[in-house]
């Protein structure tokens, strides 16, 4: 664990709350010895970590471009780089080594170490991991990025497809921690699945994969 705080530049005072946020649910079933609950509060101070760096960034920003540029930099595609350029791969505690290197669990993990710096360190600490992770992520897109449901929207007026139809297909999990999955057809193409931690993030990801159906690109 030494080589890790080093990594995320934080001393913990409390060593088992990284060992916790390190632990995957497969190798340990106790709520109290695996990353989930820890998950599920850095999730939140994450967002909230970068909805003020946003705010004060952008004074002149109105909500929609402002959700843009939030939406691309808490995605789980975001937080998983972020995680992996930064080598928590290397320190998962997993019952199976498959699971490693998945893009749901290295989001996770990296949303359990800012859960675990939160506790231990409080908001600043948590806020400090943040900016220097997140901040050149700001930096290097001057306009917000389009997300993909606008971009989806907007390929499919192009390609004269119609407008893109969501559904909720299933809900699952607890009330705390619910998985959304909701699909959106567009034409006579093939249904596309999305899943996430809401409905906006599931149909984010199912317009993100109807794009590669029909050929366009989000995020630029």
């Amino acid at each position: 664990m030494d080589k890790l705080q080093k990594i995320i530049d934080y001393q913990f005072k409390d060593d088992s709350l990284l060992q916790q946020a390190t632990t995957h649910g497969s190798y340990v079933a106790d709520l109290h010895k695996n990353y989930e609950r820890l998950e599920f509060l850095g999730d939140r101070v994450l967002g909230l970590c970068v909805s003020k760096m946003l705010y004060k960034l952008f004074p002149e920003e109105e909500e929609g471009k402002l959700s843009q540029r939030y939406v691309g930099l808490v995605c789980k595609e975001t937080v998983s780089a972020v995680a992996l350029e930064l080598g928590f791969d290397k320190y998962i505690v997993v019952a199976n080594e498959e699971i490693r290197t998945n893009e749901n669990v290295m989001c996770d993990v990296c949303e359990a170490i800012i859960g675990a710096i939160f506790i231990d360190g409080g908001y600043d600490e948590a806020v400090k991991f943040v900016r220097a992770h997140w901040r050149g992520l700001i930096d290097r897109n001057i306009e917000p990025p389009k997300d993909a449901k606008t971009t989806l929207q907007e390929t499919a007026h192009l390609k004269s497809l119609g407008n893109p139809v969501y559904a909720l297909v299933s809900r699952e999990g607890s009330e705390h921690e619910p998985i959304f999955h909701m699909s959106v057809r567009l034409s006579n193409l093939p249904v596309q699945t999305g899943s996430g931690k809401n409905k906006k993030l599931a149909e984010q990801e199912a317009a993100a994969k109807m794009l590669s159906v029909i050929g366009g690109k989000h995020g630029k």
